[in-house]
């Protein structure tokens, strides 16, 4: 649905003429947004790797929640995702 809205959005404001066909572009589109989407699964599943290891090593003292979100971004950074 976002592909879409973003490319009727495009037709409607007169912003791009495509030189392929329209569902070309929907697909590679669709294909980028996916992409994105399972690196960021990729990056979340070893956050969460990471976080375990750590939790076992430092299981008193520990708080996941709070290292969560810094260990994610951390990784990101290093991986070049784009959150």
């Amino acid at each position: 649905m976002i592909v879409e809205q973003i490319i009727a959005s495009w037709k409607k404001n007169q912003i791009v003429t495509f030189k392929v066909d329209e569902s070309q572009v929907f697909q590679r589109a669709l294909k980028s947004i996916q992409d994105d989407l399972q690196k960021e699964a990729d990056l979340d599943r070893e956050v969460n790797q990471m976080l375990d290891d750590l939790e076992r090593k430092h299981s008193g003292e520990f708080q996941r929640f709070k290292m969560y979100p810094i260990l994610k971004k951390k990784l990101a950074q290093e991986k070049k995702v784009i959150l």
